[in-house]
């Protein structure tokens, strides 16, 4: 498992299951002669994509974000639709580090797509129960009204199984949230309704988890957005206040769903690479090279 140190804050990437989703949905309008020399794409078009969740420790808390793909919830036509080549492994995760379910504190959700929140639950026999049991689950106002009534497109994502045994657990806000200090959930919209993303704050440093609606390292640029997002408008007016703000202060950023990179620095005007921690896992899908 990677891990990084950010000041007093404590990150390790927990193994929540990998996709291979359709690399042309994944950036949308952007042509695939582009996207493909940021991104790696196999025979089936497909890129990967990993869903690990971070689990945070900092100030005597163990924070989870966002939960992974989950295990045994998916049918076999979602396995092979979805590109699951690896289901979640998290507790084994936490195990490795002498943690147990019982030791999260909070799950951080930065929305609940059933490849974010998968992991909430966990089959007992026949029975959904939760995973973290002691855990409080904070998502936005609207992620969980949505989640709860889904409309004719997102009903796709949101499962009855990733809700409804974890419902008393769940705390909700609207605009912005102090987890703790320097820990602090920020709605966003785009990639959903109630989509948020999450900024460290140590040190007079920042590091931001753009969620969905940075995905990975290769979409950077503010116009690179899904065609998975319900409002792609507004991620790209999101992304593209925050992507301003961030180059110029240096912030760095860490990722769910990247393959290859854990956290990424770039120049102020975002053309280099300064600082960055690579995925200790090899992607199965890899850049080809001509021979």
């Amino acid at each position: 498992m990677d891990t990084f140190q950010f000041h007093n804050m404590s990150l390790t990437w927990l193994n929540g299951g990998v996709t291979s989703l359709d690399g042309g949905a994944m950036f949308g309008v952007v042509p695939k002669p582009l996207w493909s020399r940021k991104y790696p794409v196999n025979e089936k078009n497909q890129i990967e994509l990993a869903c690990e969740p971070i689990l945070l420790q900092y100030e005597g808390k163990n924070y989870l974000i966002d939960s992974g793909v989950g295990f045994n919830k998916l049918t076999e036509k979602q396995l092979r639709n979805y590109g699951v080549t690896e289901e979640s492994t998290i507790l084994q995760s936490l195990e490795e580090l002498g943690l147990t379910a019982m030791d999260i504190d909070a799950v951080l959700m930065t929305h609940l797509h059933f490849d974010h929140a998968g992991g909430l639950t966990r089959w007992e026999g026949d029975v959904l129960v939760p995973t973290f049991p002691n855990a409080k689950i904070y998502t936005t106002q609207i992620e969980w009204d949505e989640m709860r009534s889904p409309n004719i497109r997102s009903k796709n994502t949101y499962w009855k199984e990733n809700w409804e045994p974890i419902q008393e657990q769940v705390e909700t806000f609207t605009n912005s949230l102090v987890v703790a200090p320097g820990l602090e959930m920020i709605h966003t919209g785009g990639h959903s309704d109630g989509h948020a993303i999450i900024k460290l704050s140590q040190n007079d440093e920042t590091m931001l988890h753009m969620a969905d609606i940075m995905p990975t390292h290769a979409h950077q640029n503010p116009l690179w957005v899904l065609a998975y997002d319900d409002y792609p408008m507004t991620s790209v007016f999101a992304k593209e206040k925050i992507m301003k703000e961030a180059l110029a202060n240096g912030y760095k950023f860490i990722f769910y769903h990247d393959a290859y990179y854990r956290m990424i620095q770039w120049s102020p005007d975002g053309k280099e690479v300064i600082d960055s921690l690579k995925r200790g896992k090899e992607a199965k899908i890899q850049f080809q090279t001509n021979l």
